[in-house]
């Protein structure tokens, strides 16, 4: 069975359309680096902005998980995902190792992926938003 030639035309349109996306494997920790998250996301910052602020109730927030010691790249969402789940299913030692080869010291790197202070503060504050607005 083939395309017709208008459906041929709107494929060649829609993959020529389609944008370029970026998805990011990630592992947190706790500052004393003692508890791991393992996430995926195609926006790094935004993502790693939510934790910091506690968005949303859950894992990383009950055990104040913020601190970005690792990430990949990758162009493809299904490789992005399989490396998710390979991540969550090694053991803390591997994670460990896996963090001490590009960043020994298990510095926070948010700030190589652009993430200032002032950030993370207007992100709260957007958040909680300001009591003297009325919203209605």
């Amino acid at each position: 069975m083939s395309f017709r030639p208008l459906c041929r035309n709107r494929l060649f349109l829609y993959v020529l359309s389609m944008k370029q996306h970026n998805y990011y494997v990630y592992l947190l920790t706790s500052m004393d680096n003692s508890v791991f998250y393992v996430g995926v996301t195609n926006d790094l910052t935004r993502r790693i902005l939510e934790h910091k602020i506690h968005k949303n109730d859950g894992f990383t927030s009950k055990y104040n998980i913020t601190k970005l010691v690792y990430f990949e790249i990758f162009s493809n969402i299904f490789d992005a995902i399989k490396r998710e789940k390979q991540l969550k299913h090694y053991k803390r030692l591997w994670k460990a190792n896996l963090i001490n080869k590009d960043n020994p010291d298990w510095n926070d790197l948010s700030s190589q992926i652009g993430i200032t202070k002032e950030m993370i503060v207007n992100a709260k504050f957007f958040q909680e938003g300001d009591p003297g607005i009325n919203p209605g």
